[in-house]
């Protein structure tokens, strides 16, 4: 019976997901069409917070996060958070300008890829070796001086939960480019939106956001400084979670609210 009902919210979990994207994605063609790209952020936004009400009320899957306090309210940032599930693409459209790091391939998605220049994204070519680098300096820059909050995904990709991270050198030049302190987070999302899973698992899903790591570090002391602050972050993903998570959900929200 147990896994019965975890099957059923899942596939309904599902469901909702993507008829949301799709029903989102199409809202963001009006947007295009109305020539306002700009309003993509708030459906952006919109999106992400009926998905995670969605998991909340479908799986059973509540959020807690600490931290905040670590992330400026307004102007530009740069996030470098672990990466373990699609969850983690959609907690950051919660920020008041956030501009992703993605990879070109995403462009190719249907109706949802062909959304992500209009909208600020940074799109890295990972097969252009040294010029996509340059590329990612540009566009760093560019989301800096427009107030963006960057998040990127060192690791490139999604791992496991209690995966050895393999960091690529892209953040490292995004960091010297945009001028501002690296922000680590780390999660346990993976343990209940697992890469390609079927099965949402019930649960807490954790979000620690570190203090920032000093400026002018080395490319090496930088990729060292990260994977210091995620162990550091991830031994503290397993300590007890208190029943507030709702009001930690709202106060993130509320740093959204500023007009895009």
């Amino acid at each position: 019976m147990k896994q019965a009902r975890l099957l059923g919210a899942s596939l309904l979990f599902n469901i909702v997901f993507y008829v949301v994207t799709t029903a989102w994605s199409l809202f963001g063609y009006t947007c295009l069409m109305a020539s306002h790209p700009d309003r993509l952020i708030l459906f952006g936004r919109s999106w992400a917070r009926v998905v995670i009400r969605a998991l909340h009320l479908i799986c059973g899957i509540r959020v807690r996060i600490s931290g905040l306090e670590h992330i400026p309210q307004g102007g530009p940032a740069l996030i470098a958070s672990v990466h373990q599930s699609a969850f983690d693409t959609a907690i950051w459209m919660l920020l008041p300008r956030p501009a992703y790091v993605l990879k070109k391939e995403l462009l190719r998605v249907p109706l949802f890829g062909a959304l992500m220049r209009p909208s600020g994204m940074i799109v890295v070519d990972r097969r252009a070796g040294a010029r996509a680098i340059r590329d990612l300096m540009r566009d760093g820059k560019r989301a800096r001086d427009d107030g963006r909050q960057v998040v990127i995904f060192p690791e490139g990709t999604r791992a496991q939960p209690g995966a050895p991270h393999v960091i690529q050198p892209g953040v490292a030049a995004l960091a010297a480019a945009m001028g501002v302190p690296v922000i680590p987070v780390a999660t346990n999302s993976g343990e209940h939106w697992g890469r390609n899973s079927f099965l949402k698992m019930p649960g807490v899903i954790q979000i620690i956001v570190g203090p920032p790591l000093p400026l002018h570090l080395s490319r090496a002391e930088l990729v060292q400084a990260i994977q210091n602050a995620w162990r550091e972050l991830e031994g503290k993903l397993g300590e007890p979670v208190d029943n507030a998570v709702g009001d930690v959900v709202a106060e993130f929200v509320s740093r959204a609210r500023e007009p895009v």
